[in-house]
């Protein structure tokens, strides 16, 4: 994106300072006005509390989760300006990027809010490798 530029997308403005290289995959900041949505944080299993198998399909599943309870609030993917993700171990995280870009694209499209990754040294869910809570703005 090129120096200064406010991109908008659903309402929303992706906000770059001028000088700053370009994020990949996320965004500095986001401008947003309308209805909030709080997604607390999503695992990676489905409806009957079953975990997807592999770091990758956590992820996608917990993506899927929160599409899910934000369309209960009337909220899309594209509504979503910031996402935080809890994960287990970093280097997994890393190793699985490319893969992880795939599911997230599948899931939220091209839609990159202002994201966080934390490494953290348990969730409360056992089997869980990562966990992700959403914000949502629906203008």
């Amino acid at each position: 994106m090129p120096e200064g530029i406010v991109r908008e997308r659903a309402k929303h403005q992706q906000l770059q300072p001028p000088g700053w290289p370009a994020p990949k995959g996320y965004a500095n900041g986001v401008k947003a006005r309308g209805e909030f949505v709080f997604v607390g944080g999503m695992v990676g299993w489905d409806a009957n509390e079953k975990f997807a198998a592999g770091f990758v399909a956590q992820a996608r599943q917990a993506l899927e989760n929160i599409v899910a309870v934000l369309a209960e609030g009337g909220g899309k993917p594209e509504h979503i300006v910031r996402l935080t993700w809890y994960v287990l171990d970093m280097d997994e995280y890393l190793a699985a990027r490319r893969e992880l870009g795939k599911a997230y694209k599948a899931v939220l499209g091209d839609n990159f809010p202002a994201m966080a990754l934390v490494q953290v040294g348990r969730l409360f869910e056992p089997e869980a490798r990562l966990e992700i809570e959403a914000t949502a703005v629906i203008p």
